[in-house]
């Protein structure tokens, strides 16, 4: 009976000598990227973390295109220009720094600077036209003084900024290795570069 026990008791307890090989068995697998803090079978590839927050500075952030919507526009194709042109300058930003331990920092500024533009711009009602440069990098992405203390202008930067920044930290994303995460960033800022081209030729040559 004695011995019966102690035999069950050796297939209930993991040998020493075998752990290591377990360890090796468990990552090859691949469950230990499964198990890993902060990362599940449905974690969203950076590819796609990098086309989200480049939309959303095109398309959200683009007060021409908020205009064209609200009838008080008359160029919706250069308000579209526009939204590739800053779409595709924020993922050839993005991608450059499309690291893990950097995308999210990278995105972050990227949606900051996008959402103080526009509240810039829609807070001191410029038009978005080749004259808009002529008011320098800082009156473009810093509101005026007055403006802050309008309501309306934190609601607009908690609703542009704030929002996609709490989805975009609590998303977790891919682990990928470092030739595949090289090859997305180098995908990433080719396309981004020539949706930028594209855009930029449309402003400068578009029929608008």
């Amino acid at each position: 009976m004695r011995g019966l026990v102690t035999f069950f008791l050796m297939l209930r307890t993991p040998s020493v000598q075998n752990a290591p090989m377990a360890l090796k068995l468990f990552r090859s697998t691949g469950y230990s990227s499964i198990l890993m803090a902060g990362e599940t079978r449905l974690a969203m590839h950076p590819g796609w973390m990098i086309l989200a927050i480049s939309a959303w500075a095109g398309l959200a952030c683009n007060v021409a295109l908020w205009r064209e919507l609200a009838g008080t526009g008359a160029r919706m194709g250069a308000a579209l220009a526009l939204a590739l042109s800053v779409a595709g300058a924020s993922a050839v930003v993005v991608s450059l720094l499309g690291w893990r331990k950097t995308i999210k920092t990278a995105a972050t500024l990227v949606l900051l600077a996008a959402a103080l533009s526009a509240c810039s711009i829609w807070s001191e009602g410029l038009p978005v036209d080749g004259m808009l440069l002529g008011h320098g990098m800082a009156g473009l992405l810093l509101p005026s003084w007055p403006s802050l203390f309008r309501w309306h202008v934190w609601a607009l930067l908690g609703g542009l900024a704030l929002v996609p920044m709490m989805w975009m930290w609590n998303t977790p994303l891919r682990r990928l290795s470092a030739q595949r995460q090289l090859n997305v960033n180098i995908a990433g800022s080719l396309i981004g570069a020539a949706v930028l081209a594209t855009g930029s030729w449309l402003l400068l040559h578009g029929p608008f």
